[in-house]
């Protein structure tokens, strides 16, 4: 750690009229030790080598009784001049280097009611820097083991002086080390709290990317090496934590959509147990010296609640708690990709409407990379019933079928083959085979589509939907019971419900979209003509199912 003394005195954000003061009292690194040191951070636990090394070194300077009172004075009010103090000394693109980012107080405070109702028997700060969420915590919880844990020597120091000061010395300790090697368990609930270092992965070292790869590997997930230091911290977490343990844990939202953040994406939807993500917008500047989304994700280990919460805030005021905003089915997020959409305000539906893609997933059907090959017709005779699917393959049998379509009959057939041939019967087998020829004759072996399957001859239909629906029209989309077993390809969406949806409920379903759907709901390109993709058709709010099995859909 180099130390480094200031050409002038710093101004020290305070809100007890001391910058001043502060500024020209302690104006190096080695001073802010000493400081430390003189509230009382020797009495929290045993200090590392590295610290006793820093106290040391900083035995020579000496900070006035007044200061160390006036410090004392502003500790015990709930301010952090330490903390401040410390990222006036040390330039914000020093601190980069171990990802040191300094969370304001709202933040911090809103973090810690959020668990207010868990009684945690233990809190754990990763990162723990000055302390700010450790003693926010202490205040929080009176008789919770506080464990915090950084690299830093100086910030160590830091943190024990604040714990020491707030009166939380005998039951607080503080780890120099790294948390990634932290595994210690209690048998109550413990709370992780506070905010990972972000820290970019080509700063990270070769053997702790093996690391992430590895640890993924045990939990069945894959990890990219291309990561930032805080999906290790979440990885970590998700890897010591026992079942019930919680946490809330503020970083960078990048993880939201990037691919290296698949992984916390996959942690949120498994181990971690994800109750709620909430984005913080730059402007209001959630990390003051870097100009970055934030996300607060809130967890409870090894919980599988039906929805997570996402939400988006622009002002800190605006930060009213969290586990709040708009719910999001767990299997619409395992279908996503990015999730960073979701925390975009939307219309605030009426008292017991939701969005429908709560209630079902919606999948376009499958694309056959050549209808006049996959249809059945004239070169398909003698194919088996096996392999031929009555199909939709045009959006009037939607349209005209008045919310149930019933009759089979009328719908033509698609062919779909197994990809492993061998699972038909001899005859069958041996059928495909003379109209495989015909297919190849047609070209249907070269085209983009077929190129990529498994087996070319596959097109791997999707498993008839309850309810289907036409996508693209000069009108608003039509919806049907799907009474006939129908499957659908492209030019129709198949709506799959997440949860069993009794007959009644679903027919009140199809009823209110048939009516209550305006074109202006989807996006319509000139000529008039309007397109429902599959994400935004789950975005179209209806009722919710205690309203549509009441018929109250009005």
């Amino acid at each position: 750690m180099t130390t480094k003394t200031a050409q002038a005195a710093p101004v020290i954000p305070s809100a007890s009229g001391l910058c001043s003061d502060l500024g020209a009292a302690i104006a190096s690194e080695r001073a802010l030790a000493s400081v430390a040191l003189a509230l009382g951070a020797e009495t929290v636990g045993t200090l590392s080598s590295q610290e006793k090394a820093l106290g040391k070194a900083a035995a020579s300077t000496v900070v006035s009784k007044k200061i160390i009172s006036q410090l004392k004075d502003m500790i015990r009010a709930g301010d952090d001049p330490l903390g401040d103090i410390f990222c006036v000394l040390r330039s914000s693109e020093e601190r980069r280097e171990n990802g040191a980012t300094y969370t304001p107080t709202p933040i911090v405070q809103t973090m810690v009611d959020w668990a207010a109702a868990k009684n945690p028997a233990r809190i754990v700060d990763p990162g723990v820097g000055s302390a700010r969420f450790l003693t926010r915590a202490a205040a929080a919880f009176p008789k919770a083991e506080l464990v915090g844990i950084d690299i830093d020597p100086l910030a160590a120091l830091l943190a024990r002086a604040n714990l020491a000061v707030s009166g939380h010395a005998k039951r607080a300790r503080v780890l120099l080390g790294d948390y990634r090697r932290f595994a210690e368990r209690i048998d109550g609930k413990t709370l992780y709290i506070g905010n990972p270092p972000y820290v970019r992965h080509h700063q990270i070292e070769p053997k702790w990317k093996d690391w992430l790869f590895n640890e993924a590997s045990k939990l069945d997930l894959t990890a990219s090496k291309l990561a930032g230091l805080h999906v290790y911290f979440f990885l970590a977490t998700a890897r010591s934590a026992k079942p019930k343990d919680i946490g809330a844990f503020i970083t960078a939202a990048e993880w939201l959509d990037v691919n290296y953040g698949a992984l916390v994406r996959s942690l949120v939807l498994g181990d971690l147990g994800g109750q709620s993500v909430t984005v913080i917008d730059p402007t209001a500047q959630p990390f003051p010296d870097a100009a970055t989304t934030a996300a607060i994700t809130t967890f409870e280990i090894g919980a599988q609640p039906k929805s997570i919460y996402f939400k988006r805030v622009e002002k800190l005021a605006k930060l009213d708690g969290l586990g709040k905003g708009r719910r999001v089915h767990r299997d619409r997020l395992a279908a996503e990709s990015r999730w960073s959409y979701l925390t975009h305000s939307t219309e605030k539906p009426p008292e017991g409407y939701v969005e429908l893609g709560e209630l079902c997933r919606v999948h376009r059907g499958q694309v056959t990379g050549a209808n006049g090959v996959w249809i059945a017709g004239e070169h398909s005779v003698g194919l088996p019933d096996s392999v031929l699917f009555p199909t939709i393959t045009r959006a009037r049998e939607v349209m005209e079928a008045e919310g149930l379509l019933t009759d089979a009959a009328r719908l033509r057939r698609v062919i779909d083959l197994p990809a492993d041939l061998d699972e038909l019967g001899t005859s069958e087998r041996n059928a495909v085979k003379r109209f495989l020829k015909t297919a190849r004759a047609m070209g249907a072996n070269q085209g983009y589509v077929a190129s990529h399957r498994k087996a070319w001859w596959a097109v791997g239909l999707r498993e008839a939907a309850p309810i289907i629906s036409t996508y693209m029209a000069r009108r608003p989309p039509a919806f049907v019971i799907n009474k006939a077993d129908a499957r659908h390809i492209n030019i129709a969406h198949g709506l799959y419900p997440r949860d069993n949806l009794s007959e009644k409920v679903k027919k009140a379903l199809v009823d209110y979209l048939q009516v209550n759907i305006s074109q202006r709901s989807g996006r319509t390109y000139a000529g008039g003509l309007t397109k429902f993709e599959p994400r935004e058709m789950e975005r179209l709010i209806v009722p919710g199912p205690a309203l549509l099995a009441a018929g109250m859909t009005a």
